[in-house]
C-alpha cells in the first residue's frame, strides 16, 4: 500500500487531500435519508443529484501545492475548533459569533483595489487574485494577543507576488489594508468598540517578507466567511489580529497607517505587535499560551516563542528596540 508522506515525516493526509466538510455533511444528510426511508425504489441518487453533489464538492475546494519550506512540526488544528473559534468583530464581539452570523457575509463577487504609491494601480476580482500566482498550501501558527493558539494549513502564496505587480514607487514605505465595512453583510459594524472600516498595516519590508501570506483558502477549500473571506492577510510572526480579513483594500503609503486596534488602545495594541513573549498586555502575561482544541483548561500551558517561531523574520528589526516598538 502507498502512503502518502508529509513533509514534516508524519504519515497524515495534507488538508487539501481531506473531504472537504461540505461532502462530509451531504454524506451524513444521505445516510440520514436512507435510514428513515426517504430515498425510495433502490435509486441512491438521480442524475440531478449526482451533478449537484459533484457542483458542491469542487465550489469550495482549492488545489494546493505543499510547500515544505513553510511547514511546522506542531499538531494540526481541527478544523472544527479553527472555524468556530475567532476574533472577527465585524460579526460580533464572542468568539462564536463569527461562525454563527457570518452567513451573511457574500464572498462573491468581490474585488480588490490596490491604490496609492504604486506604479500600477489595478482593481482585481477574486479569480484574478486566485490566478496571480501558484497557490501554496502552508502550515502556520497563529498566536493570538489574548493568549490562546492555533496551526492552520493556510492556501495562498507570498504577498510580495502581488507587490511587484504593481510596483510600488519609491515613496512607499508602509502597506495599508482596508476590510469591508457593510452593515448590511456584517451586523457587528456600528458598535463602538472600534472605528469602522478595519485597518491593519505592515512595512514594506514587512509585507515583502516571503512568510507575509496573501490567504485565500485553508484546509483545502477556500477561506470560510467567518475566517476572512475570500481574502486576508496572515503574518505569522505578529499577532493574530495584524492578519486582517475580507479585504477590499490595498494601499501603499509614505505614512504609517493608523490602524483599527492601535486607534482603539494604542497603550495595548502597538503598531508592529509582533510575538514577543517579554513584552506583557497591560491586563496578561504573553510569556505562554493555550493551543485550541488541544491544551485543556488544566493542562500547563505552553511557552510562547519569540516571532511566533519564526526567528528569520529578526533582521527586519535589527537595533529596534523591541519594547519600545511593541
Amino acid at each position: 500500500m502507498l502512503i502518502k508522506r508529509n513533509p514534516n515525516g508524519i504519515d497524515l493526509p495534507f488538508a487539501s487531500e481531506i473531504t472537504p466538510r461540505e461532502i462530509f455533511e451531504s454524506r451524513r444528510t444521505f445516510i440520514r435519508q436512507l435510514a428513515v426511508g426517504s430515498i425510495a425504489g433502490g435509486a441512491l441518487f438521480d442524475m440531478a443529484s449526482r451533478q449537484a453533489f459533484a457542483q458542491s464538492a469542487s465550489a469550495h475546494k482549492l488545489a494546493a501545492k505543499a510547500n515544505p519550506a513553510y511547514v511546522v512540526m506542531d499538531k494540526t488544528t481541527a478544523y472544527k475548533d479553527a472555524t468556530t473559534y475567532n476574533n472577527f468583530y465585524e460579526f460580533g464581539t464572542d468568539k462564536a459569533d463569527p461562525a454563527e452570523y457570518a452567513g451573511t457575509l457574500k464572498p462573491r463577487p468581490w474585488t480588490v483595489a490596490i491604490e496609492g504609491e504604486v506604479k500600477k494601480p489595478m482593481t482585481l476580482d477574486i479569480d484574478s487574485l486566485l490566478k496571480l500566482a501558484p497557490l501554496e498550501e502552508r502550515i502556520y501558527r497563529l498566536r493570538c494577543v489574548e493568549g490562546w493558539s492555533m496551526v492552520i494549513p493556510w492556501i495562498g502564496y507570498s504577498l510580495a507576488e502581488l507587490i511587484k505587480k504593481v510596483e510600488p514607487t519609491g515613496n512607499a514605505k508602509y502597506v495599508e489594508f482596508i476590510s469591508l465595512a457593510d452593515k448590511k453583510q456584517m451586523p457587528g459594524i456600528g458598535s463602538p468598540v472600534l472605528e469602522w472600516p478595519y485597518v491593519e498595516g505592515l512595512r514594506l519590508d514587512e509585507a515583502n517578507h516571503p512568510l507575509t501570506l496573501l490567504s485565500v483558502g485553508m484546509y483545502g477549500e477556500v477561506l470560510p466567511n467567518q475566517n476572512g473571506a475570500p481574502v486576508r492577510i496572515v503574518v505569522p510572526w505578529k499577532y493574530g489580529f495584524k492578519s486582517a480579513k475580507s479585504i477590499v483594500k490595498i494601499r501603499f503609503t509614505k505614512d504609517q497607517p493608523r490602524t483599527a486596534w492601535n486607534i482603539a488602545a494604542p497603550q495595548e495594541y502597538g503598531f508592529y505587535s509582533n510575538v514577543n513573549p517579554a513584552v506583557d498586555h497591560p491586563r496578561w502575561s504573553q510569556a505562554s499560551e493555550r493551543r485550541i482544541g488541544e491544551d485543556g483548561l488544566f493542562t500547563k500551558k505552553r511557552k510562547t516563542l519569540m516571532f511566533n517561531g519564526y526567528n528569520d523574520v529578526a533582521s527586519l528589526y535589527k537595533g529596534m528596540d523591541m519594547k519600545k516598538f511593541f
